[in-house]
């Protein structure tokens, strides 16, 4: 009976799906529902609730709610609403540029590395720039690595150096010149106004100025990236958020095999 009623459901679940016409899931399919959260540089009060239900309305979302407001601080509300999304998207006409490589585990990258390099791969990483945060590239380079996926400094067949934070774009590039790179990757964690994409411009720029852009494998990520902006800006790859060091490394090990064996 269960199995019959779950069966049943489900079949007329997806007959309501239109892929080419997409919009937010709540409880129901095609609902719209949404959560929102932001701040408005105003007190809290009833004129507050009243500014973010507008706001709302002004997006283009229906049956706007407050369901929460808090006062930050003095002249600062915080609000977290619920609304109905009166828009769509086609999902099927939608193309995202991804990293072209197969992600390997660490085992399958260092024989890949032995028998189509047949020496170590030199990786020197850092968060360049102003930027002190070393969640991600620690993540990346540290042997211990992240959420069960081995850093680059515990792989057999990788040489890699992680410089830590806040290093100045011209001590990355003598850095690399000095331990003859294979590759380059730049963690970016700060964004406000655009600081990250100022920074990632500089650093290739430089490397052209020295005639190594082409000589190097240049790698970026952090949450705010994505491997489109990373192409944009002039780098070979761009990781954003759910990106380990296998995604890293193996993408490192295929494109130098590809540049030496062209």
């Amino acid at each position: 009976m269960s199995g019959g009623l779950y069966s049943m459901e489900a079949s007329d679940f997806d007959k309501t799906l239109d892929l080419k016409n997409i919009k937010p899931y709540g409880d129901t399919m095609n609902d719209g529902k949404m959560q929102l959260s932001f701040t408005l540089p105003v007190p809290a009060g009833d004129e507050a609730v009243e500014a973010a239900k507008q706001l709302m309305k002004k997006m283009g979302l229906e049956n706007p709610q407050v369901v929460f407001f808090k006062e930050l601080t003095e002249g600062f509300t915080f609000f977290n609403c619920y609304a109905s999304c009166t828009h769509t998207v086609d999902y099927t006409n939608i193309y995202v540029p991804k990293v072209e490589s197969t992600t390997m585990d660490m085992h399958e990258t260092d024989q890949f590395i032995k028998e189509h390099i047949g020496r170590k791969i030199v990786i020197v990483g850092a968060s360049t720039g102003t930027d002190a945060h070393t969640v991600g590239i620690d993540a990346i380079m540290n042997m211990k690595g992240y959420a069960g996926h081995y850093g680059l400094e515990r792989y057999e067949m990788i040489e890699a150096l992680n410089m830590g934070s806040q290093v100045p774009n011209d001590e990355f590039i003598a850095k690399a010149i000095e331990m003859k790179a294979d590759v380059l990757l730049v963690s970016q964690t700060v964004t406000q106004k655009d600081v990250h994409i100022k920074n990632l411009i500089e650093l290739v720029e430089m490397l052209e100025a020295e005639g190594l852009r082409d000589k190097v494998i240049l790698i970026c990520g952090g949450p705010r990236i994505s491997h489109e902006l990373a192409k944009e800006l002039g780098y070979d790859a761009g990781f954003g958020m759910n990106s380990y060091a296998d995604d890293v490394a193996s993408f490192a090990a295929q494109e130098l095999d590809r540049r030496l064996n062209k």
